[in-house]
């Protein structure tokens, strides 16, 4: 299909008379709370709807749009009760039996994380997913589950409750897997585990996801990730593919306590982390000491582009978190680059011989 310039983008909002511009603000002032941050982000979300409205897009591409913004605002709606609970997301393979070790390992998994109040993410269907969710129990549960013509149903535990959540569209899914989890936890699965677990270190890796623990989860003597990883090894880090830092973002464990424990451990110290002004914002829950700070700055200085790392109160920059008003910050301008490194960098800052 030859190119054709969008003229409509550049163009004054004005049709037969209308000043659109001065309704699309009416419209979004009248139904946002006053003082909201966010009006100027729904304004322009209502501007891109009448952008497409103007260009009268296709009917498959407006029904795409509409299907996206109506499972995207439910879901954000349906979450919101459970915003203040760090969750973990499972994957594995639907396919394994419950006679297999594996289910019992799954299930063991999902008992462990509900003991230390995680929630257990998975895609709602049968196998690895049944599993953890059995084990965890509903109040414990959320399940994103795939509406398809064949296959998929939910599995007993989430079945019919308010903790499931049916998703048209699996890149919709995929999302919410993401930006939901505080870790993931893999388990040996077929074509669809493997897709979320490259995804996964492909988006943390880019910086595109938040650093949170990558936990691959096999039986005892398994050797399903024990190969997985001899070929990244070989071909990937050996051909220069990836960074040799870049397998640090994942840890092999063979028990459900082993992968309970990875995952306690990062958030012993690390609390969370953001981009502000231009520098990364690494929030803790203990203050470090001097001398923890000067080896941080020894040990992990290529992490910096510029400068050092500065440990220091809230900014100012900060007042739309102000529930995280008391944490310690430690502020660098990170390379954006090196995510195995910075992983190497949370581990030394979650040992306690480094606190004040």
């Amino acid at each position: 299909m030859p190119y054709e310039a969008d003229d409509y983008l550049s163009r004054h909002f004005q049709t037969s008379g209308t000043d659109l511009n001065t309704k699309l603000e009416e419209l979004s002032t009248l139904v946002t709370p006053p003082g909201s941050p966010n009006l100027p982000l729904y304004r322009e979300m209502l501007s891109t709807v009448v952008h497409m409205a103007q260009a009268d897009r296709s009917r498959w591409d407006a029904k795409i749009m509409l299907q996206t913004l109506r499972e995207m605002e439910h879901a954000f709606s349906a979450l919101e009760s459970f915003k203040r609970r760090r969750k973990v997301t499972v994957f594995g393979s639907a396919r394994t039996p419950k006679d297999h070790p594996l289910y019992a390992l799954a299930r063991e998994l999902g008992a462990a994380l509900a003991r230390h109040e995680l929630m257990v993410i998975t895609g709602a269907g049968g196998g690895i997913m049944a599993a953890a969710h059995e084990g965890a129990g509903l109040e414990n549960s959320l399940g994103f589950n795939i509406v398809l013509p064949f296959e998929q149903n939910p599995n007993a535990t989430v079945q019919g409750s308010g903790n499931l959540l049916p998703f048209h569209f699996f890149f919709l899914r995929k999302l919410f897997f993401v930006k939901e989890a505080d870790a993931l936890v893999l388990c040996p699965g077929g074509f669809g585990t493997l897709d979320e677990a490259l995804e996964v270190l492909t988006l943390i890796q880019t910086g595109k996801s938040p650093l949170v623990p990558v936990v691959l989860l096999d039986q005892p003597g398994g050797s399903f990730w024990e190969k997985a990883l001899e070929f990244i090894a070989s071909q990937l880090r050996d051909n220069g593919y990836i960074l040799p830092g870049d397998l640090r973002l994942l840890r092999l464990v063979h028990s459900a306590e082993e992968a309970t424990e990875e995952i306690a451990r990062f958030y012993r110290n690390f609390h969370s982390s953001r981009w502000l002004e231009g520098r990364f914002v690494i929030r803790l829950n203990h203050a470090l000491s001097a001398s923890a700070v000067q080896l941080v700055n020894q040990q992990f200085a290529s992490l910096c582009k510029s400068g050092d790392f500065q440990q220091q109160a809230r900014s100012e920059a900060e007042r739309d978190e102000p529930e995280l008003c008391d944490l310690t910050r430690l502020v660098f301008a990170f390379n954006g680059r090196d995510h195995g490194r910075l992983r190497e960098l949370l581990d030394l800052l979650n040992d306690p011989q480094h606190w004040a």
